[in-house]
């Protein structure tokens, strides 16, 4: 047996088409284009990196992006400032903050800055408090999380009535992807380095999500025979033979695993993409409601 593979490329392309199509909708009727701001802090690379890639997916389907570099050594007020403008701002519909930012500035009151109807990437508090409340939505999901649903659904992997088992239990992927497959009416049970026979309680899993951070961790006898298995990590690895010098892997041993599961993401090209796909579709949402569309 070998795993369908889940081409989280292939999946994001075909959606970057559909958030194409209705931007030109949009524009055509109504004259309105969603605004995507970015605010970068610093000079990390893999942050600018990210903040490009970003930025040329909203070109590619006309979404417009409003780019805001501040320096390494930017205050907390100057940080929060320039959020305050972006949210008085009608030509943009999302914000988002490239994390990890520096350690002089407090994260969480950033974020808690932004204005709930531009949270595109969904951290705001009160978005993560309707998100785990039964009967409540959010106004945005967090992209990663909403990017694992999106590809079970378009793979047609039922989740109501199955056991579903996250590895890791992170604000920004375990944590809220465990409650859309509870939201979707699966069972759910969330690991982490304290879970006793780790092995044992993912072999339950009829979908398993990989969340943890670690490279190759998830061999294939933690993996149910037919499971669908997302891995959403991202590790850089040595390897010698590679030009870079490293390579990058997820936290499935993939060449293992699938011999075994019945859906399996590959790393890269299987949630990463996924990301920025519902990041597009975040911004247009958030442009749709504003015009109260």
């Amino acid at each position: 047996m070998t795993a369908q593979l889940i081409d989280g490329k292939a999946t994001a392309a075909a959606i970057h088409e559909e958030i194409r199509a209705e931007v030109e909708q949009l524009k055509g009727e109504h004259g309105i284009v969603p605004g995507l701001a970015t605010v970068l802090v610093g000079e990390n690379p893999a942050s600018q990196f990210y903040v490009r890639s970003k930025q040329k997916r909203c070109a590619e389907v006309g979404i417009r992006s409003f780019g805001h570099n501040l320096p390494e050594t930017a205050s907390q007020e100057e940080v929060e400032g320039l959020v305050a403008e972006l949210n008085a701002n009608p030509e943009v519909h999302g914000i988002l903050v490239q994390l990890p930012l520096p350690k002089h500035l407090d994260e969480e009151r950033v974020l808690a800055a932004i204005g709930i109807e531009k949270d595109v990437d969904g951290f705001h508090p009160i978005n993560i408090g309707r998100l785990a409340m039964k009967g409540r939505k959010p106004m945005f999901v967090p992209c990663t999380p909403a990017g694992c649903i999106e590809l079970l659904d378009r793979y047609g992997v039922e989740i109501e009535g199955k056991e579903a088992v996250v590895l890791g239990r992170s604000n920004i992927v375990g944590l809220p992807v465990a409650m859309l497959l509870l939201h979707r009416n699966a069972t759910i049970t969330i690991c982490h380095s304290r879970t006793k026979d780790l092995p044992a309680t993912c072999r339950r899993a009829d979908i398993l999500i990989a969340a943890v951070g670690r490279p190759q961790m998830v061999k294939a006898d933690w993996v149910k025979p037919g499971a669908a298995v997302i891995d959403v990590g991202i590790n850089r690895v040595e390897d010698p033979t590679a030009k870079r010098g490293y390579r990058i892997v997820g936290d499935v041993d993939f060449e293992a695993v699938k011999e075994v599961a019945g859906y399996l993401t590959p790393v890269p090209g299987g949630v990463g993409p996924m990301t920025i796909a519902m990041l597009l579709r975040n911004t247009l949402t958030s442009a749709k409601r504003a015009a109260g569309l």
